[in-house]
């Protein structure tokens, strides 16, 4: 959702810095999440954008729309919506901690920076000269959003930790599966 919105904060050329103009933009978006067997799709006013809102511009503004309080206590407020039901599973930055605190099960994926930067450069195919400046930038999102004041990354207390440096993906998934069938 946050992507989302940096995505039309910089279609709109909305200054990632204005926290009025960008809860506005947040609250005129029509941000839709729809899931599919290979994963969520993610409409913005009616459009897929799921592709295009994990390119580098969009994550380093994500980032950025992400410090504002206001903006955050809204998509919180939306997030929620969505969970309200109960059966749901939700990925994101202060899902444990702060839009669904009293979730059943809550699982912090972490890894070492320097595996994550190159699990990042596979995903998005990146070399050469580029490939040291999407790692600089990725640190800095880190650094941002675990100081930022509303709602900084962090594991919540009662989060299962899985360091996934040396794990898989298929590794992850059967961890995470398993403690799905415990909590069942």
């Amino acid at each position: 959702m946050y992507r989302a919105l940096a995505l039309k904060a910089i279609e709109t050329d909305t200054s990632f810095d204005d926290e009025a103009a960008l809860l506005k933009l947040a609250q005129n978006a029509r941000i839709r999440l729809e899931p599919t067997i290979g994963g969520n799709r993610t409409l913005l006013d009616g459009r897929d954008v799921s592709s295009r809102i994990r390119e580098r511009d969009v994550s380093e503004a994500a980032s950025r729309v992400s410090v504002h309080p206001r903006v955050r206590e809204w998509m919180v407020a939306r997030q929620r919506e969505m969970g309200a039901g109960g059966g749901v599973v939700m990925e994101g930055r202060d899902i444990g901690t702060q839009v669904f605190p009293d979730a059943d099960l809550k699982i912090f994926l972490d890894a070492d920076p320097v595996v994550r930067e190159q699990r990042r450069m596979a995903q998005q195919k990146i070399k050469g000269d580029v490939a040291a400046s999407v790692a600089a930038d990725l640190r800095e999102r880190d650094h941002r959003d675990r100081t930022r004041a509303a709602s900084p990354l962090v594991a919540a207390k009662d989060a299962v930790v899985i360091n996934s440096s040396e794990l898989s993906e298929d590794e992850v998934l059967a961890l995470v599966e398993d403690l799905v069938k415990k909590k069942i």
